[in-house]
């Protein structure tokens, strides 16, 4: 079949006007918005001709999935994307809910995080069925909920079974394929000083200037037990939260008096093969030193767990894989150049579903989606050009792994 001839049916319009009609259902995590959009996302896959539901996940919250069954004889693919979006923050100069377009960007909450990506998959099996296209694998479309809420979406339908020889989480990467990203562990540090009225400071341990002094250190920590340069890439640690004060009330009222207590609180990103226990043993040992420069201060670090979230384990696959060949081959005959590829930043940074999907689900697959750069922020929005590459890139990525049916 001629690739380019089955590219060339791709309706860029079509395309945007699905995208803009994603955006406009406010999905907010853990609203009925969500469950409203994933109903819409039910009908428009059985519009198609694809087998669709929707499937339970905790907190009586739901995730649609569709099927477009092959004919038989071929590999199946799976692509995996949530429906749910932050809030709109301060600072937005066009209507958050228009799924605006102009001549270079579509807009919208969560166009980028990460409807566009959505979108793209749902495009690329429509312009697929209107050229003719029949594959012999199935590709699964699974639209979940509960990302921002430690992947308790993707989570569930691995859980019911949901299962593809090979997978593509669609989270904005601008388009590169990112074949590892970590996990994380929040974690929170008290440190307890020795008070004194501030006429007799010299004799005081300061718990506010010992957070001072470590939170620099934090912040450039990379972690034991990396297994290569590039794991060692996406290691990072960052204070989010400081409070310092009187005793662990936090009592704010008597500043003359040197604070003798403040509790940090952060989050570490660890890389396949590393462990959130060893990360926490490595903050530790920079709070030993940091109690050996200050002598009489006392420093402990702890786990910090929201009950009922599940953590998003770390996520690899090997850039000679047969999904991430199959992709930077999609992408070569797309783009005319070689697809970034790897431990990517800023995304090797983040979690995605994608680590569920490896690691509950034993699936093989890639993180590769439209947006980034302007991701969770005001105005947030997506390169057209680069929303239509991914609907094209997809398409020649199915038709290679799911094989055409001649």
């Amino acid at each position: 079949m001629n690739l380019e001839a089955v590219l060339k049916h791709v309706d860029e319009k079509e395309c945007l006007d699905f995208l803009s009609s994603m955006v406009q259902h406010k999905s907010y995590s853990e609203t009925d918005g969500e469950k409203v959009l994933a109903d819409y996302m039910v009908e428009q896959m059985q519009e198609l001709g694809l087998s669709a539901g929707l499937t339970p996940v905790p907190g009586e919250r739901v995730n649609a999935i569709g099927t477009w069954k092959g004919t038989g004889g071929g590999k199946s693919l799976l692509f995996n994307g949530h429906l749910d979006t932050n809030p709109v923050s301060e600072g937005w100069t066009v209507d958050p809910w228009e799924g605006k377009v102009d001549e270079e960007f579509i807009y919208g909450i969560g166009v980028s995080n990460m409807k566009a990506g959505d979108a793209a998959y749902f495009c690329a099996v429509k312009t697929l069925l209107k050229a003719g296209v029949r594959l012999k694998g199935d590709v699964i479309l699974t639209y979940v909920v509960g990302e921002l809420q430690g992947g308790i979406g993707t989570l569930a339908a691995v859980n019911q079974g949901v299962r593809a020889d090979y997978f593509i989480n669609s989270e904005p990467t601008d388009l590169a394929a990112l074949t590892m990203h970590a996990s994380s562990v929040s974690f929170v540090i008290e440190l307890t000083g020795i008070t004194r009225h501030l006429s007799k400071r010299e004799e005081a341990v300061d718990a506010i200037m010992a957070a001072c002094k470590l939170i620099p250190r934090i912040s450039a920590m990379t972690f034991s037990g990396a297994r290569s340069d590039e794991h060692r890439s996406i290691n990072r640690a960052h204070v989010g939260i400081v409070h310092g004060a009187l005793g662990r009330e936090l009592q704010e009222w008597r500043p003359p008096q040197v604070a003798d207590f403040v509790r940090i609180k952060g989050s570490a990103r660890f890389a396949p093969g590393q462990s959130a226990e060893g990360a926490l043993e490595d903050i530790q040992a920079l709070l030993a030193q940091l109690q050996t420069e200050m002598p009489g201060l006392k420093a402990t670090v702890r786990k910090e767990a929201v009950e009922g979230r599940p953590v998003m384990p770390p996520f690899e696959v090997a850039k000679d894989s047969r999904i991430v060949r199959s992709l930077n081959a999609a992408f070569r005959s797309v783009r005319n150049e070689e697809q970034p590829t790897g431990a990517i930043t800023p995304p090797g940074f983040y979690g995605t579903d994608a680590g569920h999907l490896y690691e509950a689900g034993g699936m093989e697959g890639v993180v590769c989606g439209p947006g980034g750069r302007y991701n969770t922020m005001p105005d947030e929005r997506v390169d057209i050009k680069d929303f239509i590459d991914m609907v094209k890139i997809y398409m020649v990525t199915m038709m290679d792994i799911c094989s055409v049916d001649a």
